[in-house]
């Protein structure tokens, strides 16, 4: 979208050439990029939570150590999704996987290359940036997957009840995407991180999808304030296609 469209099925968006517009997809490969790294760290937390319901018995809360900001890329992907468009934000997403596969990319390289003799941390640094590739690709295929879907919903809803609903549109399709993201994640990384039998799968699921959910809840007045900021100071949101900045 270089210019203002107004799509088919009549749901307000904004022109992307503006200036908010790139800060966005910034923050977002950002977020994602970093989210990546961060996450090939396991994290428990409330070590005392003691849970058990049939199938699902949880010891602390077992996450990784990206748990406190991928959630502020489903933020940013509300954001565009409502004020751009689904269009809009399926390219963002494409650029966010180019960017994290390139990263990927160019740590295998940096690990392959041969060590200096004074350099001593190469062990150290094939564990934090050395992904197993089950686990790349898995937070590959949830991300997209993930995102997609949570655009797509909140579009989808956006076009039933137009400017109403915010709120509940921002939660079904946070639920959606998060459902999504973390069941193809678990499925696909489960047996790389030691995970075997279907109820420690069921728990790794359930946790994750929970946890991220109630994070991605808890910042729920952030986001509606930050769609507001952001539709108020793009003119073209509200027709005005002759404004671009």
């Amino acid at each position: 979208m270089t210019t203002h469209e107004r799509p088919p099925d009549g749901v307000r968006t904004a022109a992307t050439p503006s200036m908010r517009f790139p800060v966005l997809v910034v923050m977002f490969v950002i977020a994602i990029t970093i989210s990546n790294i961060a996450a090939t760290k396991g994290v428990v937390l409330f070590p005392g939570l003691s849970i058990d319901a049939g199938p699902l018995s949880v010891r602390g809360l077992v996450t990784d150590g990206a748990f406190w900001l991928f959630p502020l890329s489903y933020v940013i992907g509300d954001v565009i999704s409502e004020v751009y468009g689904f269009r809009v934000m399926r390219r963002v997403v494409v650029i966010g996987f180019l960017s994290v596969l390139a990263v990927a990319i160019a740590f295998k390289i940096a690990v392959a290359l041969p060590a200096a003799d004074f350099y001593d941390g190469q062990a150290a640094f094939e564990a934090v940036v050395d992904a197993v590739p089950r686990i790349l690709a898995a937070s590959l295929a949830g991300f997209v997957v993930g995102e997609l879907l949570n655009s797509w919903v909140l579009v989808q809803m956006k076009q039933r009840t137009g400017e109403r609903g915010l709120v509940a549109r921002l939660m079904a399709s946070t639920v959606v995407g998060e459902l999504a993201d973390t069941t193809i994640f678990c499925v696909i990384a489960a047996s790389a991180i030691g995970i075997s039998t279907g109820s420690d799968l069921l728990n790794f699921v359930v946790v994750g999808f929970v946890w991220k959910t109630l994070c991605e809840a808890a910042v729920l007045p952030i986001s509606t304030a930050v769609i507001a900021w952001v539709k108020r100071r793009e003119p073209s949101y509200f027709g005005d296609t002759s404004a671009t900045s």
